[in-house]
């Protein structure tokens, strides 16, 4: 059966389910991605410098993992639904509010809890939407949802590009309201994961006890997501800046060449996805990752914006091709009883692990003046080998069957 009729013959539930993850990550991302196109207007009011702004995009990551534990838990006992619902409403106000931030310090606290919140929304979104889908359809969907990522991305690039000069940093925070429409369509769409249903009625397996049984798993997966984080966050959290500072451009072909950028990953992201149905989760990371090495010169070190966006846009292709199987891969790995929070909380550890990425390429890229060409060539070509390296090395159970382990789980 072809992909298109597979699709076809899900449940309209099942579809709800698969959109309302995918925007649910989308709008996440939408709203973390604006903060990365205002480094510079915000450290002009608050008096001080790009990298002391990149501080919150640190505490933002470094925060992720708080809320990945804290809402896993709670879906793992109340359902991934309504939890989902309430991370979604959090984290679109902490972003309202940073627009109210008088001051670098309360921006960064509000930065902080808005980690905590979006913390929540990948692992709760992937499980629901993995556990609601037949195994088949796993790869196409989780390279769907994954570009969600990319999606937000290129969302907040549009809206860079048409509002900024209009609104100011201020009232870009003040439409990442938006998200909390998205609850709207869950309660009223979305069933609970079959899974977490099948589970309702039986003993609790506690899903700490879970991670700790299950330690050596959880260890190379934190690792995989340090590495895949560090890969993502440092090929586009400064790409703006880069753009901005090194090469001058205006508001407007920064937000072009993002956007292309971002296009490449939608791209990447859903066609890897596909593809791992017929080779593998492992090959699919593997190959994604390896293909960014030969794109770095013309994607960091070329001057026009031809070639710049030809080269933003194969680099993504490439990032997020290997990432496209991330939500799969994870959910393949994960033990039954802690679903909900065993790859989200391995996911945001590994982002707590690479938490001072920006960090440190801005103070590359400062320490070279401003060469932040080069600081994202090092992080790009660096993980791109160690991902594929202990990708290799590590385990996969592709087409898992969910409901078998959700089973053998309380037996």
């Amino acid at each position: 059966m072809s992909l298109i009729a597979d699709l076809k013959s899900l449940e309209p539930s099942q579809r709800s389910a698969i959109w309302a993850s995918y925007l649910g990550w989308t709008l996440d991302a939408f709203d973390y991605f604006l903060l990365t196109f205002m480094l510079a207007a915000i450290a002009k009011e608050f008096h001080t410098d790009v990298k002391a702004v990149t501080v919150a995009i640190m505490l933002t990551l470094a925060a992720r993992p708080i809320g990945a534990f804290a809402f896993g838990w709670l879906a793992e006992r109340f359902g991934r639904r309504p939890v989902l619902m309430a991370d979604i409403i959090l984290f679109s106000i902490f972003e309202f509010a940073s627009a109210f931030a008088p001051s670098i310090t309360t921006l960064l606290v509000l930065r902080f809890l808005f980690g905590v919140a979006m913390g929540g929304e990948w692992g709760l979104g992937a499980s629901l939407v993995m556990e609601s889908i037949p195994s088949r359809l796993r790869g196409p969907v989780s390279g769907l949802l994954q570009s969600g990522y990319p999606s937000g991305y290129f969302v907040a690039s549009l809206v860079y590009f048409l509002l900024f000069d209009t609104i100011g940093w201020r009232g870009m925070f003040m439409v990442g309201i938006a998200p909390a429409l998205l609850v709207l369509l869950i309660r009223m769409h979305v069933k609970e994961s079959p899974v977490f249903e099948a589970q309702r009625e039986k003993p609790r397996v506690n899903p700490v006890v879970e991670l700790l049984r299950y330690w050596k798993i959880a260890l190379y997966m934190i690792v995989l997501m340090a590495a895949f984080n560090a890969f993502s966050h440092g090929t586009q959290d400064l790409y703006p800046t880069f753009l901005q500072q090194q090469h001058h451009f205006s508001t407007h072909v920064t937000g072009i060449l993002t956007a292309i950028m971002n296009l490449g990953a939608i791209v990447g992201g859903i066609g890897f996805g596909i593809w791992s149905e017929k080779i593998g989760r492992k090959r699919a990371i593997i190959i994604g990752s390896l293909l960014a090495l030969p794109v770095l010169p013309l994607w960091a070190f070329t001057a026009t914006p031809l070639l710049l966006g030809i080269g933003a846009f194969l680099m993504q292709v490439a990032v997020q091709g290997a990432w496209g199987i991330v939500p799969v891969h994870l959910n393949e790995l994960s033990p039954p009883a802690a679903r909900a929070l065993f790859p989200g909380f391995a996911y945001q550890l590994g982002n707590l692990i690479m938490s001072k990425n920006a960090v440190f390429q801005a103070g590359i890229a400062e320490s070279h003046g401003n060469d932040y060409g080069l600081a994202l060539a090092i992080f790009g070509g660096t993980m791109a080998i160690v991902i594929a390296v202990w990708t290799a090395i590590g385990p996969e159970r592709s087409h898992a069957d969910f409901m078998a382990d959700a089973r053998s789980a309380h037996e």
